[in-house]
């Protein structure tokens, strides 16, 4: 049987109890009239000095004061340690310069081996090789050769037999069909065929249409007016 307050027997032993909730039976707070970031308005805040701008000045820099490469160096000439250097090399030479009795000698013309250290090749040689005299070979078989053209314009070209030359006169249709004309006239035995029902659509085009004859209009007789209002010769006797 349920207890006071809605709870069951079993739920107050124990054995089948609610479920905690999350909160504590703290109070609902609406999202508006909860602070956002409260820490950020209480206290001092962390200042990181603003952003820095490139310039000439020692501020737009990481270093607190200028550094150099190299600090305490003397200034070097670099003509004057080129030609130390060349004085050293020259040192190393036993005598002088090496020069040749004879000058380099230049080609006179393309394919020349005039001026080279091996010679001429006489595999490249543009001279003929011996060879055996040439021998006509035999002829070979004859056969009628094949004919030039392509059959339009060209006569006894094709397979068959070339048709034969046929005059037509000028005027042969117009004569033919005036021939046919004449003899068609002199089978028609009379007049063409007249039937006496006059053929008719299935609707006709005026609806109003009335094939029985109408009859005569009757004329309506006019009845003369006289010209005076009708008077009695003697007045009404009374009673």
């Amino acid at each position: 049987m349920p207890a006071e307050g809605g709870k069951t027997d079993m739920e107050r032993i124990g054995l089948f109890s609610e479920m905690e909730y999350v909160t504590v039976g703290d109070k609902y707070v609406s999202s508006f009239n909860r602070p956002f970031n409260d820490a950020a308005s209480k206290n001092k805040q962390m200042l990181p000095g603003g952003s820095k701008a490139m310039s000439n000045l020692q501020a737009g820099y990481f270093d607190p004061h200028f550094v150099r490469i190299f600090e305490g160096e003397g200034y070097v000439n670099l003509n004057q340690v080129r030609r130390r250097h060349m004085m050293e090399e020259a040192k190393k030479n036993l005598g002088k310069a090496f020069l040749p009795s004879n000058g380099d000698k230049k080609p006179c013309g393309l394919g020349t081996y005039y001026g080279t250290i091996g010679g001429p090749v006489p595999f490249f040689s543009t001279q003929l090789k011996p060879r055996d005299k040439y021998e006509v070979p035999g002829k070979n078989l004859y056969t009628n050769p094949g004919k030039k053209g392509t059959g339009y314009g060209y006569a006894n070209i094709t397979i068959g037999k070339q048709f034969s030359h046929s005059a037509d006169f000028y005027d042969a249709p117009k004569l033919d069909f005036k021939k046919e004309n004449e003899e068609h006239r002199r089978l028609v035995k009379g007049t063409p065929f007249k039937s006496n029902l006059y053929p008719r659509e299935y609707f006709d085009t005026n609806p109003y249409l009335f094939e029985k004859a109408l009859p005569p209009i009757k004329k309506t007789e006019k009845k003369e007016l006289l010209a005076h209002p009708f008077k009695p010769s003697s007045p009404g006797k009374k009673g």
